[in-house]
């Protein structure tokens, strides 16, 4: 993620309960996916889920992008 994107992100999440949980479910996926990655097999089962998460952290990101160009909108009207 840019740094312009996560300044805003840290700006708004006091205030925004969304983004703010949106957020730090993106930082655990993206902790536990490193556990994955540090490993050098991963089983079946570990890999299906492997995928679930980085199906998961892509739509939060997602909704976490929408979230900042919303407001980039907003504020530049």
């Amino acid at each position: 993620m840019e740094e312009r994107d996560l300044a805003l992100i840290r700006e708004l999440a006091p205030s925004h309960p969304e983004l703010d949980q949106l957020w730090r479910e993106h930082l655990e996926l993206e902790k536990r996916l490193d556990e994955f990655d540090q490993r050098r097999y991963l089983t079946p089962e570990e890999q299906v889920e492997r995928k679930r998460l980085q199906k998961i952290k892509l739509a939060g990101r997602d909704r976490i992008e929408a979230i900042l160009a919303a407001h980039r909108a907003q504020t530049s009207a």
